[in-house]
């Protein structure tokens, strides 16, 4: 499902994405348009599904879990209600940070933030391997965590009549 953007939804999302705090008169200053178009542009984005949230980004180590890992974890067997059961499960700990479902040898990469490598030990051991289906877990803790300050759009991909684009 890809979507059209022009060069005034990009602005707009680059604008909120590095500060979505701002007012909308300094949006729409940062976008080079009126606050009125600047108001009814974003409200259509949220209404497209393209903005779902706005939240506040946590420095880990200030809220005191500054330990963090990503855990394969392979469930067996391998059914969909296994994979749907231990999926709401682990979304709900305190811990994890990150979920994602994915292919391969394991089932699922877990993103966890704890306040020290007791706390991992803890979870790894306490909580995930207490579970019957979890068949294997590997942990790597993370040294360092960079994420992207903003994701934009894909931009459209033009078709010529005679072929794919050059």
């Amino acid at each position: 499902m890809s979507m059209e953007f022009d060069a005034l939804d990009l602005a707009l999302l680059r604008a909120l994405q590095n500060d979505a705090r701002q007012t909308n008169r300094d949006l729409a200053a940062a976008a080079g348009v009126s606050p009125s178009t600047s108001l009814e542009r974003v409200r259509a984005l949220r209404e497209r599904g393209v903005i779902r949230s706005y939240r506040a980004e946590v420095d880990l180590g200030a809220v005191g879990r500054p330990v963090q890992a990503l855990i394969s974890v392979r469930i067996r067997p391998p059914s969909r209600a296994m994979i749907s059961g231990f999926r709401e499960w682990a979304a709900r700990l305190p811990e994890v940070i990150g979920l994602f479902v994915t292919s391969g040898s394991h089932d699922f990469l877990i993103h966890v933030a704890v306040p020290d490598t007791d706390g991992l030990y803890a979870f790894v051991i306490d909580r995930l391997t207490e579970r019957r289906e979890v068949a294997d877990v590997q942990t790597s803790v993370v040294y360092e965590h960079v994420r992207s300050p903003r994701i934009d759009p894909v931009p459209p991909t033009r078709t010529r009549a005679h072929g794919p684009p050059r």
